[in-house]
């Protein structure tokens, strides 16, 4: 990051990023506390900590939260697009106790895997979700509240981004903000955090994870009645500058005109469950049909399941997974330097989206993974 912020140094900024810029740099941040709320600010604050805890109890519930918020106000693009790459944390948090990953990771692996990914998953939400509620009530009572974001603790970055979008309404503007805060805002909290760090991202299973290519991000979309998959594929997860950068190729790749309304359609008929059936029922079943029993044997090649052979088992997460409790989130504010605002330029290529075959060939590298493990083990008596 710090080599991009010398080549940022030198490049100018349009006269809207030098309205914000000027915001950014103000040395005075207004903030205000709970004994100075009117009895309605009050319950307005009560209702979103309700709302918020409500709605954050699973991936399940934090998914579906994302896109009821998205069908009353298509506006915030971001709510779509955190919907979509938030199923895609469900299907993660599910293939550790699927057919193919469960035989990979030990128990203690998958378990410190999902505490990694739901520890994600609950601290954007608990930070967004309030944002995206205020915002809801601003446009029902016509009139900016957010004044209130501090009691949420919200990024000074997002309260000056949150009153530039209700005055200008520049959807594209909010929506990369809403990327760089989600990706800076896990940064200290989860990515480095030292026991994540020990347990998950340095350990030779992330790195295996790397190398199989798991960060892939998949879009389902309707095509006439079949589904394809389109999306993006990380190799630096443990890098901020390249997850902002993935989350604006997935934000250009999900509204191009060619691509939203099928997806969309694919969303609102196909409720999240966890289950990676949700999107190819022909691979995956949320029953688990094979026998407990006896060695690995391939079942995939081109992302077709071999005659006679069993689907993957891709469970629903209800049954993965127990709801878990979480420690309240650290306060502080990731925001510091105000060049940031460059990655809000229009510079990014969407990229084709094409994902089919790279991910046939990881559940194919995957299954390859599985056997080679299998003949290292020691061969069991019959007897």
């Amino acid at each position: 990051m710090q080599c991009l912020k010398k080549k940022w140094a030198s490049q100018k900024i349009s006269p809207e990023l030098t309205a914000i810029k000027k915001e950014l740099t103000k040395k005075s941040r207004p903030t205000i506390h709970e004994n100075q709320l009117n009895a309605t600010e009050y319950d307005l604050i009560e209702y979103i900590h309700s709302e918020t805890k409500k709605g954050n109890v699973n991936n399940v519930t934090r998914t579906n939260a994302y896109l009821d918020f998205y069908k009353k106000h298509p506006e915030i693009h971001w709510a779509f697009l955190g919907h979509m790459v938030s199923r895609n944390g469900g299907w993660n948090m599910t293939d550790l106790k699927g057919s193919l990953l469960s035989r990979v990771l030990s128990q203690e692996e998958q378990e410190e895997f999902f505490r990694f990914l739901e520890r994600g998953n609950w601290l954007i939400f608990q930070d967004i979700y309030p944002q995206l509620l205020l915002y809801g009530e601003s446009i029902k009572r016509n009139t900016s509240l957010f004044y209130l974001l501090p009691l949420f603790h919200v990024s000074y970055f997002m309260r000056v981004i949150w009153n530039y979008f209700y005055q200008n309404k520049d959807r594209y503007l909010l929506t990369i903000a809403l990327i760089i805060n989600e990706q800076s805002y896990l940064e200290k909290r989860v990515i480095q955090n030292p026991y994540y760090q020990s347990t998950v991202l340095q350990t030779l299973e992330f790195k295996l994870q790397e190398l199989l290519d798991l960060n892939q991000i998949i879009f389902p979309a309707l095509d006439g009645k079949e589904i394809k998959i389109i999306g993006q594929t990380i190799h630096q997860f443990a890098s901020l500058h390249d997850r902002i950068l993935l989350g604006k190729r997935l934000y250009q790749l999900l509204y191009d005109t060619e691509n939203y309304l099928s997806i969309y359609k694919w969303a609102i008929q196909h409720p999240h469950t966890g289950s990676r059936k949700d999107f190819w029922p022909h691979v995956f079943n949320d029953i688990d049909e094979y026998v407990p029993w006896g060695s690995y044997q391939r079942r995939i090649k081109d992302c077709r399941i071999k005659p006679n052979a069993p689907k993957l088992y891709s469970p629903i997460l209800k049954y993965a997974w127990n709801n878990t409790e979480q420690k309240e989130a650290e306060k502080e504010d990731w925001y510091s330097d105000w060049k940031v605002i460059h990655y809000f330029k229009k510079d990014m290529s969407k990229g084709n989206g094409a994902i089919y075959h790279e991910y046939c060939k990881t559940l194919e590298k995957i299954e390859l993974s599985i056997l080679a493990k299998e003949a290292l083990l020691p061969k069991k008596s019959k007897n």
